[in-house]
């Protein structure tokens, strides 16, 4: 049986000037759920930065401060940061073994970053990661191009669709939001 932690959904939409970062608490080992409101996205660099993360937790989290080391550096340059981050993660010989993907955004960017040394930002302001990542990119690319709701309303209404279809996604959400 495979004890690995298995997926969780993290979506970023961004809309009418306004970014938010959502996901689910979902942390499942094996067959087995094991937490149910766990929080995968938190605020960095004095709350100008959302994160969130799909992935093994310790590595993620371990991530996560290694990007706020890099915001710092950096003066909250958060693209910057992100490619320094991506460098490291590339060509470290402990950090390379990490399984986790990183989501950030600030007020203008949102970035997705992996241990490949990727840095993207997608181009239509809609990106998720995790094992329900297309459920809930499909759900919000249709409720963006078919309605005018908000970002906010967007990312929950494209969760709860995720939650819905993906065993490993539930509906204990947790949303943040930059303007």
């Amino acid at each position: 049986m495979d004890q690995r932690p298995h997926g969780t959904t993290i979506l970023s939409v961004r809309r009418d000037g306004r970014v938010v970062l959502g996901g689910d608490g979902q942390v499942t080992v094996g067959q087995t759920v094991m937490k149910h409101r766990a929080r995968k996205i938190q605020r960095l660099h004095d709350g100008q930065v959302l994160a969130g993360f799909a992935g093994s937790t310790a590595d993620a989290l371990a991530l996560l401060e290694r990007f706020e080391e890099k915001l710092k550096h950096h003066g909250g340059n958060m693209a910057k940061a992100a490619v320094e981050l991506a460098k490291d993660w590339r060509t470290d010989r402990v950090l390379r073994r990490f399984e986790s993907l990183l989501l950030v955004a600030d007020r203008t960017r949102t970035l997705l970053l992996s241990g490949s040394g990727d840095v993207l930002e997608p181009d239509d302001g809609i990106v998720a990661v995790g094992s329900g990542g297309p459920y809930a990119t499909a759900a919000a690319q249709a409720l963006v191009r078919h309605t005018t709701l908000p970002a906010r309303e967007i990312v929950e209404s494209a969760l709860r669709i995720t939650a819905g279809l993906c065993i490993y996604t539930n509906d204990q959400l947790l949303l943040e939001e930059l303007a």
